[in-house]
């Protein structure tokens, strides 16, 4: 599996379109696109492996591994995981989320976003 293939199978799982994660990681709404026939630059393929919170060695396929074996871990952005992310990481009092309760958990989080 490719660069490309790999961020393009993460950003469907997480409902990120590849316009919109190239945005949110500083670049122009097709840059992510042209990885397609070329390899991207280290410092815009660690831009991406930040807004999917995944490593720049699994995007690269180096590893099956989402994340680093590191103590420093970066916080997980709850409004980009996906359904299997959801259900391995998160529980309410031992319970599974439903996907109702989910789809108005990032209602809320995208109303209400974090401010510094």
């Amino acid at each position: 599996m490719t660069t490309f293939e790999r961020i393009k199978e993460i950003s469907k799982k997480r409902g990120i379109s590849l316009s919109s994660l190239s945005m949110q990681a500083g670049m122009g709404e097709k840059a992510i696109y042209k990885w397609r026939s070329q390899e991207p630059n280290s410092l815009r393929l660690k831009a991406v492996s930040n807004v999917l919170n995944v490593s720049v060695d699994y995007l690269l396929g180096n590893t099956d591994e989402m994340h680093p074996p590191t103590s420093k871990k970066q916080p997980l952005d709850l409004a980009n995981i996906s359904k299997d992310e959801r259900d391995q990481l998160i529980s309410a009092n031992g319970n599974p989320i439903s996907d109702e309760d989910w789809a108005i958990m990032k209602l809320l989080m995208a109303k209400y976003p974090k401010k510094d």
